[in-house]
């Protein structure tokens, strides 16, 4: 019964460890997308070129659908996208990569 009780609180402690980095950065990713991009695509819209936004939709549509698609265009711009390549880390640019997927996954709420 102790080695439960043991493996348990250890089980416990460590998913307190690992889960809550994840929110601080989710969060932190959060406020690089609002300050860099949500200029543009609020809620994953596109003011500039409405049918180009950030829903899965037009992801797919555009071959967007991938964080490698994403980070490119981020890091290299086109078109009325600017690059971000000198402004975000390599890091950055790829943590926002995923949250603009999974956001398009969850409809942008």
């Amino acid at each position: 019964m102790k080695k439960i009780v043991t493996i348990l609180v250890s089980a416990i402690a460590f998913l307190i460890l690992v889960t809550t980095p994840v929110a601080a950065s989710t969060m932190e990713t959060a406020t690089l997308f609002t300050n860099n991009c949500a200029g543009c695509h609020i809620n994953g819209g596109n003011i500039v070129r409405r049918g180009k936004s950030l829903k899965s939709k037009a992801l797919k549509k555009f071959g967007m659908d991938s964080t490698d698609a994403i980070a490119s265009l981020i890091k290299n711009g086109q078109y009325a996208m600017p690059a971000y390549k000198g402004r975000l880390t390599e890091q950055q640019i790829l943590d926002v990569s995923a949250y603009v997927l999974e956001q398009a996954k969850r409809n942008w709420k």
